[in-house]
């Protein structure tokens, strides 16, 4: 007999060779339903495993992410066997489960959308097949003759790479097996709603002096509730893409005489800049004094932070009068040089210096992305200078500027905790103070988060912030990472109580971590529909006639006198025309119509986006109406998507 441990702490014990299906049935007929994989003492397994010793299990379904990913890998098989079976001969490269769905890759000429269709019906096919997924281990050379013998040159390649004596493990369902780590579900039964979303050309390995291959994206699910649910949450995002919105706002663009690199048009630069004035006022508040440090510093700076032995491929060098000089890829350096500018005592300390820098990094081509993937952008960096016994009350006060900023934006956080992995510098002494440092702080914040063992860099463990947007979308926005690399290495000290020095403790983070990216995060967030503070347009007057177009201007002047950014739009269009274009294209927040009735009795006829006629106002009051909405950055309504 042999014991299984459960998460609820329940043991029970079975006969040897047990499955974890059987196991799974053995606690609820419907638990073996929902089951996709068991984590078995914390390492993930079919469910045809069998067990010949004591062991801690937990079953994941598709609600796990982990249960995502071997329902959508294995989709990704079926699809294959399918692409395989309508155009024999058809290479296989690579299949793996991606952030929502999975993507194959084939070497094959363009799929028409007539292709596309044969697939997603020989998929059903399959899946009514219900075939088994059957694993089995290999040595590598009987993997190699396998996939030679089919002249399957991707699998072999991959595993012409793999290390001798590695043991691979292939999966067979039907008349197809893959090359595969697992695991996998029970049969392609299990697989109950698909659909094929594109295809797309793509260089094999994503190096494009390689075979350009055909890749497949698609998706699956268990009901058509949630395959529903997914394609709208779909369409909604393809509408509210930054980079469509971006063009439709006049806020950006982009040009092949400088890739990577956005163009900020006059809306554009209205909301950058209301987003670092907001950035600035929330900064002043904790008592961070900014600073800016120059963007091309000497190669002997970047030799002493270790970023030209480890970082040098993605910076930008240039050469002058016979020396070496990098453009900064990143602000920390520049302000280690700041610090060691002077003497600090330890009364000092805290020290909360923050940096709006203008960064570049080389990236490929192939992975730039709109805003969210760029070349040149601004990092909002920060250092905390500090003593040992002030780390925690430091991160806590990071979280809660954090906390403040992402409100403002209607952003919902989640907190993760990284702890020191493998290769790490420093002592275990120093990183165990400054890991309880981290995690006390979290303990008292009180928001639930997550421990990601050995995922800390090797300089300090961090604390990583992702936001989730209205579309239900995560991003890595911010960081709080404690540093005792930079330190050590820039000789950073603050002289102590007793006249002695002492090395100081950093910290880096970055909130919005790069302007760019947050631009396009809740410019897709509130899909185009910004708030009344940082609209490029706030208040569109709107004349109903010419003959108003006088009386039209003196409303404007009083409202940019109020401080607002108003469009003035005289054209001779039919008021609705004018209404619908604001509305719509400009996003207007504010619109006022102006005719016979608004000049004979001081009342307007207010439009809100996304609301309609609001009633009548007085100008007074309508301009004290909006003063109050902006200055406290009141958030608009509808742009959470209802489903």
């Amino acid at each position: 007999m042999i014991k299984i441990k459960f998460p609820d702490g329940n043991i029970k014990e079975y006969q040897e060779n047990v499955s974890a299906i059987e196991i799974a049935k053995s606690i609820s007929p419907g638990l073996a339903k929902e089951v996709l994989g068991a984590e078995i003492d914390g390492k993930l397994y079919d469910l045809s495993y069998k067990f010949d010793k004591d062991a801690m299990v937990k079953f994941v379904k598709f609600s796990d992410p982990k249960g995502q990913e071997i329902y959508w890998h294995s989709t990704s098989h079926i699809m294959a066997q399918a692409v395989v079976r309508l155009f024999p001969g058809t290479k296989v490269a690579i299949g793996p489960a991606i952030e929502q769905g999975f993507y194959y890759d084939f070497d094959h000429v363009p799929f028409t959308d007539e292709n596309l269709a044969k697939i997603e019906s020989e998929v059903q096919k399959i899946i009514k097949e219900n075939q088994k997924f059957e694993r089995k281990e290999v040595s590598r050379e009987e993997a190699l003759e396998f996939f030679r013998s089919r002249n399957e040159i991707y699998k072999v390649e991959l595993i012409e790479a793999l290390p001798e004596g590695e043991t691979i493990s292939m999966y067979t369902n039907g008349e197809f097996t893959d090359l595969c780590r697992g695991p996998h579900i029970l049969s392609t039964g299990t697989i109950k709603k698909f659909k094929i979303l594109s295809s797309s050309g793509a260089y094999w390995r994503g190096d494009s002096k390689n075979a350009m291959l055909q890749r497949i994206y698609a998706i699956s699910f268990p009901t058509s509730e949630e395959l529903e649910f997914f394609l709208k949450v779909r369409e909604e995002a393809e509408k509210r893409d930054h980079r469509k919105l971006g063009r439709e706002l006049d806020l950006f663009s982009f040009h092949q005489e400088a890739p990577g690199i956005p163009f900020y048009h006059h809306n554009g630069v209205i909301v950058k800049q209301m987003l670092i004035d907001y950035w600035r006022y929330e900064h002043n508040i904790d008592n961070y004094k900014e600073i800016q440090t120059p963007q091309l510093m000497t190669k002997a700076l970047w030799e002493t932070s270790g970023h030209w032995m480890n970082y040098k491929d993605n910076m930008f060098v240039t050469e002058m009068e016979d020396m070496e000089n990098a453009i900064k890829p990143m602000n920390c350096p520049g302000g280690m040089l700041w610090y060691k500018a002077g003497l600090h005592s330890y009364r000092e300390l805290p020290m909360r210096i923050s940096e709006l820098g203008h960064v570049h990094r080389k990236e490929f081509s192939g992975a730039l992305s709109g805003l969210f993937r760029v070349i040149a952008f601004t990092q909002d960096d920060a250092h905390i200078f500090m003593r040992k016994d002030q780390i925690k009350d430091e991160i806590l006060g990071v979280i809660r500027l954090t906390d403040r900023i992402y409100k403002t934006f209607g952003l919902e956080y989640t907190l993760a905790l990284s702890t020191r992995g493998e290769k790490y510098i420093g002592t275990l002494e120093n990183w165990e103070i400054a890991t309880a440092g981290l995690k006390s702080a979290l303990d008292e914040y009180g928001q639930e988060y997550t421990i990601n063992e050995g995922d800390a860099a090797f300089y300090g463990p961090k604390i990583d912030i992702y936001v989730k947007n209205a579309l239900g979308k995560a991003w890595q926005c911010g960081t709080v990472q404690l540093d005792m690399n930079l330190p050590e290495r820039f000789d950073l000290t603050y002289i102590d109580e007793n006249s002695n020095k002492e090395r100081v403790i950093m910290i880096h983070r970055a909130l919005y971590g790069s302007l760019e990216r947050f631009l396009g995060i809740i410019l897709e967030h509130f899909g185009g529909y910004f708030p009344l503070w940082l609209a490029p347009i706030q208040v569109s007057v709107m004349p109903v006639s010419d003959r108003f177009n006088e009386f039209a201007k003196e409303v404007r002047n009083r409202l940019l006198s109020a401080g607002f950014r108003v469009d003035f739009d005289e054209r001779s269009e039919k008021i609705g025309y004018k209404i619908r274009e604001a509305e719509g294209e400009k996003r207007v927040p504010y619109m006022l119509v102006i005719g016979e009735k608004e000049k004979d009795t001081g009342m307007f006829s207010v439009r809100q986006h996304k609301k309609g006629n609001i009633g009548e106002f007085r100008l007074d009051d309508f301009i004290e109406k909006i003063k109050d909405e902006k200055e406290k950055r009141t958030l608009p309504e509808g742009y959470k998507l209802e489903l």
